[in-house]
């Protein structure tokens, strides 16, 4: 622990800003590995084919019921569609259409900071570099030699800040590309979703084509 304080103690102001970024990075990657592996974890496909069952076997009730009981984003998306199955096809594709749009905002909750920052984290890392090297420069125009023991300080400032930046920037980087697919890959199955509970409506007489 000492040596990672003296280590962030070498790196100079720009570290506390590096420290903000990595801070911010790392909430927003916790709750977004809750809301994608935990609360989104449920199959859209698997979710519509026990709706379908549920209507063909039970009821429309049974099936209202169940989707009210389950908090996953494809469950509101199918249930803002089933719960107007009575008005028409325009008005089925268009509730689920607009739930969709409002899940899938839930989803992608975040994402452009995490992107953010994995792109500024390196670039503070060398705005510190960049410091770092105008406080070497300085010491020795004040001493009028060069001396490594007078520019080791500003140098050491510059290599930490940008190791740090970039350290900070890779694994931020890596979460947002495995976030970014496993978002699309959700987004694909609720469509599939959408549509599978939308033929099996118009097969079985629910909805009629027309409004």
């Amino acid at each position: 622990m000492q040596g990672l304080v003296e280590y962030f103690q070498k790196g100079g102001g720009m570290m506390w800003l590096l420290l903000a970024v990595a801070i911010l990075a790392t909430i927003i990657i916790l709750e977004r590995l809750f809301t994608l592996y935990i609360k989104a974890r449920t199959s859209p496909v698997k979710l519509v084919e026990k709706v379908i069952d549920l209507i063909t076997n039970e009821s429309m009730d049974s099936a209202l019921e169940f989707l009210a009981k389950h908090k996953s984003p494809v469950a509101k998306v199918l249930l803002a569609g089933l719960a107007k199955v009575d008005r028409g096809r325009a008005v089925v594709e268009e509730a689920m259409a607009l739930k969709a749009s409002t899940e899938l905002a839930f989803l992608d909750r975040g994402m452009i900071y995490l992107s953010a920052s994995a792109t500024v984290a390196p670039i503070l890392g060398f705005l510190g570099t960049v410091t770092g090297m105008i406080k070497a420069f300085q010491a020795i125009a004040l001493a009028g030699e060069v001396e490594p023991t007078l520019v080791a300080s500003g140098i050491s400032e510059a290599l930490i800040t940008t190791a740090t930046g970039l350290l900070i920037a890779a694994p931020v980087a890596i979460f947002y590309a495995m976030f970014s697919s496993k978002i699309n890959g959700y987004t694909r199955d609720m469509e599939e979703a959408s549509n599978m509970l939308l033929e099996y409506l118009l097969e079985e007489g629910y909805i009629k084509e027309t409004v």
